[in-house]
């Protein structure tokens, strides 16, 4: 379809270089006008190509076309890899913070939460080999995660276009949140090496499955006061969310 309407719009520019100076672009907010000695390339930015995917517990995720990546719309939920083991949900906190395996858990130890922010995993639960992804999708390395910040504008106003906009989950002022990549990311928060969690409405942590050494992990951040995407490393015991990217 993209292919068709690229011919479509060479042919008809290249009808209207015979009989005029501009070309009109119609948009669902209006139509602007371009001088064509001014245009030395047009590019043409996809987005959209939504379905539905389902992990080995079934739960249901929507999914989003963001430049050539196609992203989940939701945290992951699930509580088993993909071979039917079953990821142990560790509640008690000093037990969570001394863990070399992968665990998950729910912010606060309320499975609540997890119905709208997800589940919270520990980085050896995005290493481990059985795989936490659905069939076909695999938790984004830094690499994957720098194509996406890059097409959004880069660290400084990426974090805008994938925060879900408005203040129904996210705390005020909720900087910059227009949601216009459909990431549509919300704030779960986190839970560090012991039994402290918080964050929840103020950011969203997402793991990178890069390690960064022996402790630590790579993951991206988004907050409530602005429109970054911030990147550093943590400690392997923390929790946070996890995305998956399309193979």
């Amino acid at each position: 379809m993209v292919k068709l309407l690229m011919l479509i719009l060479s042919v008809l520019l290249l009808v209207s270089l015979s009989f005029t100076q501009t070309m009109n672009i119609h948009t669902l907010s209006g139509t602007d006008v371009y001088d064509l000695a001014d245009i030395d390339s047009i590019t043409f930015a996809v987005t959209g190509d939504t379905g539905l995917v389902t992990d080995i517990d079934g739960n249901i995720y929507h999914t989003v076309r963001i430049g050539t990546q196609v992203w989940l719309m939701e945290n992951l939920t699930v509580t088993r890899y993909r071979n039917g083991d079953s990821i142990p949900n560790v509640t008690d906190g000093p037990t969570w913070g001394g863990l070399l395996t992968g665990a998950y858990c729910n912010y606060s130890n309320d499975p609540n939460n997890a119905s709208i922010y997800g589940r919270l995993y520990n980085w050896f639960a995005v290493d481990d080999p059985r795989g936490i992804a659905p069939e076909g999708w695999h938790v984004p390395s830094e690499a994957e995660w720098d194509i996406l910040v890059n097409y959004l504008g880069g660290a400084s106003v990426a974090g805008g276009a994938m925060k879900e906009a408005g203040t129904s989950h996210w705390n005020s002022p909720n900087s910059g949140a227009t949601n216009s990549s459909g990431f549509t990311a919300l704030p779960g928060g986190y839970r560090g090496i012991g039994n402290n969690f918080g964050g929840m409405g103020n950011e969203a942590t997402f793991w990178s499955s890069t390690e960064h050494s022996t402790d630590n992990a790579w993951n991206r951040s988004l907050y409530y006061g602005n429109a970054q995407v911030d990147r550093s490393t943590n400690g392997k015991q923390h929790g946070f969310s996890v995305r998956c990217v399309r193979d």
